[in-house]
C-alpha cells in the first residue's frame, strides 16, 4: 500500500506546537502539566479533521484509531511530553510524524488493517522521575508498587496527580488491552546523536535500544594531611577512581559501546588532604549483550586492582541493569527498504537512549526510524534538525508504515 504523505504538514505542526508550548529557554512539554495539555489540545484539533476513533487509556496514553479491515491493528507513535527547557523534535516528531500517516491512510478507500496513533503519556519521567510510565504500563512491565509513592519537586504525590486527570493507579493494568490486536509498532524520532550527521545521511535504521549496566561506585580510602603525607603512605580514595573513570573508557572504546563517568565526588572534598572517599556514577551501553557484559567486567576488575593498590575498599551498587532490547528482524528489513527508497541508504545504528519502543518491542514486533539531529544536540533548546532531514524521515516514515499495512510481520502469521 502507497501512502502519499505530505511531509511539510508534519513540520507545520511540529512549527505550531513549539509556537504554544515553548519559551525562550526550549520546550516546557513536561507530563501532567498545563503546557503539555496544551500540547495535547493541539494534537486532538488535527485529529478531529480526520475519521478517527479519539480516546485515552488507563494509563494516561491518548490513542487515535482509525479502523480498517481487519481489527488487526498497526501502530504508530511517539511521545509529546518533554523534559524542562527541552527540544522542540524529542518525541514530537514521531507523533507528529505519525499523524501525517494517518492522515496518508484515512485518504486511502480501504486498509487491510486498523492504524493507530499514540501519544504515549510521559516518556521522559521528568516531573516523577519514571521514565517510559505510559508504554511500560500498556506493556505490563510498570512496577505499580515502585511508583506508588513518588512526589515531584514540589512534594505533590503521583497518585493525586494521576487522579487529577481521571487516572486510578490501581486500574492502569487495563491499559495492556490496548496492545491485544497489535501487529506491529513503529516510531519515528530524531536521531538525538551525532551519528547521521557525521555519515552525511537524512535518515537511518535503528537496529535496537541499548542495554545499560548504572552503578554508584565508592572507594574508601583514608583522609590524610596533603603536606606531610608521603606519597608511598597514602590511601588516597581519588587515585583509584581517576583510574576507573579511564578505565571505563578504554572498556567502552575495545567494545565499540559507549561508557561515562558522570559524577566524580570527592570527601572531604578539600585541597589540603586526601580524598577519604571517592563516589563514581557509572554508565555503561552497547547493543550487544555480551559485550555489555564484558565492558562491566573490565571495568570491575580495572576498579579492583586500582583499589587494591592504593589500599583502599571497593563497593559497588547497582542503580539500573537493563538488557538490550533488539528490534524485529524483519520489521527492521523493512525499515531499510524505506530508507533506501528515499535517500539511496539504509545505515544502521543503535539507540544509545531508550524510547517507548523500549516497552513495546518485547510484547510487539516493533522497529524505528530515525532522522539525523544536528550536531548531535538533544533535550536542550539547541535541538534541531535540517528541515529537508525531517522530510524525509517522513516520507519514509510513510512509505514503512504502508508496506506493513500490506502484510503482517508476525511470523506465526506470514509476510
Amino acid at each position: 500500500m502507497e501512502l502519499h504523505t505530505r511531509p511539510q504538514r508534519a513540520i507545520d505542526d511540529l512549527l505550531e506546537l513549539r509556537r504554544r508550548t515553548s519559551t525562550a529557554a526550549g520546550a516546557q512539554r513536561v507530563a501532567w502539566t498545563e503546557t503539555w495539555d496544551s500540547a495535547r489540545r493541539l494534537l486532538r484539533e488535527r485529529l478531529a479533521e480526520l475519521p478517527v476513533d479519539v480516546s485515552v487509556d488507563e494509563a494516561g496514553n491518548l490513542w487515535a484509531l482509525l479502523p480498517g479491515d481487519s481489527p488487526d491493528v498497526v501502530i504508530v507513535g511517539s511521545h509529546l511530553d518533554s523534559v524542562p527547557d527541552g527540544g522542540w523534535l524529542d518525541g514530537a516528531y514521531g507523533v507528529m510524524g505519525g499523524l501525517e500517516v494517518l492522515r496518508a491512510a484515512a485518504e486511502q478507500a480501504s486498509r487491510p488493517y486498523s492504524l493507530a496513533l499514540v501519544d504515549w503519556a510521559d516518556e521522559e519521567g521528568a516531573r516523577f522521575g519514571r521514565s517510559l510510565f505510559g508504554s511500560a504500563a500498556a506493556a505490563g512491565t510498570l512496577d505499580l508498587d515502585s511508583v506508588r509513592d513518588l512526589t515531584d519537586a514540589d512534594g505533590q504525590r503521583l497518585v493525586d496527580v494521576l487522579e487529577s486527570y481521571g487516572i486510578s493507579l490501581d486500574k492502569m493494568s487495563a491499559a495492556r488491552a490496548r496492545l491485544a490486536r497489535a501487529v506491529a509498532y513503529l516510531e519515528l524520532h530524531i536521531e538525538q546523536g551525532p551519528v547521521l550527521e557525521h555519515e552525511g545521511l537524512p535518515i537511518g535504521v535503528v537496529q535496537g535500544t541499548v542495554g545499560i549496566e548504572r552503578y554508584v561506585v565508592t572507594f574508601e580510602g583514608v583522609a590524610a594531611h596533603a603536606g606531610s603525607t608521603p606519597i608511598d603512605r597514602r590511601h588516597d580514595a581519588m587515585i583509584p577512581a581517576a583510574r576507573t573513570v579511564l578505565a571505563v573508557r578504554e572498556t567502552a572504546e575495545r567494545n565499540s559501546g559507549v561508557g561515562t563517568v558522570g559524577s566524580v565526588v570527592g570527601e572531604p572534598g578539600i585541597v589540603t588532604a586526601t580524598a577519604e572517599r571517592a563516589t563514581l556514577l557509572v554508565d555503561l551501553r552497547h547493543i550487544d549483550a555480551e559485550r555489555l557484559a564484558a565492558m562491566l567486567a573490565d571495568a570491575r576488575e580495572a576498579a579492583e586492582k586500582a583499589a587494591a593498590a592504593e589500599g583502599c575498599r571497593l563497593r559497588w551498587d547497582r542503580l539500573l541493569s537493563l538488557a538490550p532490547q533488539p528490534f524485529d528482524p524483519r520489521l527492521v528489513e523493512r525499515v531499510a527498504d524505506a530508507c533506501t527508497s528515499v535517500c539511496g541508504a539504509a545505515f544502521e545504528l543503535p539507540s544509545g537512549a531508550l524510547h517507548d519502543a523500549t516497552s513495546i518491542a518485547p510484547h510487539v514486533p516493533t522497529a524505528m526510524l530515525f532522522a539525523a539531529s544536528i550536531d548531535g544536540l538533544s533535550h536542550n533548546r539547541s535541538e534541531d534538525s535540517r528541515y529537508e532531514d525531517l522530510r524525509d524521515g517522513v516520507a519514509a516514515f510513510g512509505r514503512l508504515v504502508g508496506s506493513v499495512l500490506t502484510s503482517r510481520p508476525r511470523p506465526d502469521q506470514g509476510s
